[in-house]
């Protein structure tokens, strides 16, 4: 699974991309937008819609080049749970719902993401932040991308 976000201004118009490849599923790519959003949520739900495409029990490799989400699936998610989702600090956790959205689905599959530097000739991860920013320019545009 391939994923990327995008924003243009940080809160503002934001898209999400993903390319899923696997076994019985050749390709997979899918967009979307949102008017009014951050980075870091365009991102993690890039992985919300990808994973929502992998059989249960699968195991599946989720490359980004979110260092946000990387981590927080591969090391804080556990600890904000434990916690009643609040980090280290004891304040809450940002986005908790998109976590609890990736815990869901981390349960539900087996998980592993990895980061990739972002606009570093990654064809997959150059790739989804074309689709992403389409994806923003559609919805400016009143059209649906895809």
């Amino acid at each position: 699974l391939f994923t990327d976000g995008a924003c243009s201004g940080n809160p503002g118009p934001g898209g999400w991309a993903f390319i899923l490849r696997g076994t019985g599923i050749d390709e997979l790519a899918e967009s979307g937008a949102d008017a009014l959003t951050t980075n870091n949520k365009m991102e993690m739900l890039a992985v919300i819609r990808g994973l929502a495409h992998v059989p249960d029990g699968a195991s599946v490799l989720v490359t980004t080049d979110s260092e946000y989400c990387v981590k927080g699936l591969n090391e804080w998610l556990d600890g904000w749970k434990r916690r009643g989702w609040r980090k280290a600090d004891k304040s809450p956790v940002a986005n908790v719902d998109l976590w609890k959205a990736l815990d869901a689905e981390r349960q539900r599959v087996q998980l592993r993401a990895t980061w990739i530097r972002g606009h570093h000739s990654h064809p997959e991860n150059e790739r989804c932040d074309r689709m992403a920013v389409a994806a923003i320019d559609a919805m400016r545009r009143g059209a649906r991308a895809s």
